[in-house]
């Protein structure tokens, strides 16, 4: 089960914004979201607000199916309506632009620890 991880930061004043985002994806977008997960292979995602002294962030994470390269390469190159809606919202919100950086800003797995 590959997991993508990643921080994005908020842009200052759009934190309303990715709460009416998240809200969209939930509710009146809830079918076409659940299409442009399945497309790309997600299984579940979740998306957490945190409050730091540098501004907030978002830190997205995503259980795929298949490989992450593979999901990221097809984001990026869909133009579909929804699909296009969804990245512009993350641009706007958050500054990073999924056409370019599909999985978000770069990270790197420091820790993986299981019982």
């Amino acid at each position: 089960m590959p997991l993508v991880v990643r921080a994005f930061p908020i842009l200052p004043g759009k934190e309303e914004d990715l709460r009416a985002f998240a809200s969209e994806l939930t509710g009146a977008r809830r079918p076409e979201a659940a299409e442009f997960y399945r497309q790309f292979g997600v299984r579940h995602e979740n998306w957490h607000l945190q409050q730091t002294p540098n501004g907030a962030w978002v830190i997205a994470i995503t259980d795929l199916i298949e490989d992450p390269q593979l999901a990221a390469q097809a984001y990026a190159e869909s133009e579909r309506p929804f699909d296009r809606w969804f990245k512009d919202k993350v641009l706007e919100i958050s500054g990073s632009d999924p056409d370019l950086e599909p999985l978000g800003p770069p990270t790197e797995a420091i820790l993986d620890w299981s019982a």
